[in-house]
């Protein structure tokens, strides 16, 4: 069965970090895009970051430049998004998604799977 499955959300005040994973089973992730979406309530899905295969090319939406970093670890199958400086903007429920071609990469419905996503409030 391919899942993939989000830890790590959690509730944080405002300028502290938090690590979000993202661990696959039933396919390799090495093998697609990793992405990170997130969706606020009353809002659409809005993208946040991507990461190639390889690790090597990684793309951050622009409010979180700089504060967001995107990760992988080939040999656990997993991904991750390190986030400091935290915003109450940023609170959210975050997905990780895996695409298989390297286009259309800020649209989550191009993703071919996608997690059930994790928590994150920021809030004093």
């Amino acid at each position: 069965e391919v899942k993939l499955v989000e830890s790590g959300g959690d509730l944080v005040q405002p300028g502290g970090s938090l690590r979000l994973s993202c661990a696959a089973s039933g396919f390799t992730l090495s093998d697609y895009y990793i992405g990170w979406f997130r969706q606020a309530p009353g809002k659409g899905l809005e993208w946040v970051s991507t990461l190639s295969r390889d690790g090597s090319r990684a793309y951050y939406e622009d409010s979180v430049q700089d504060r967001f970093f995107i990760s992988r670890d080939h040999a656990k199958n997993t991904a991750y998004l390190q986030m400091n400086s935290l915003k109450s903007e940023d609170t959210a429920l975050y997905y990780c998604a895996a695409r298989n071609e390297g286009t259309w990469l800020r649209d989550p419905e191009k993703y071919n799977y996608r997690g059930q996503g994790t928590q994150v409030t920021v809030s004093s």
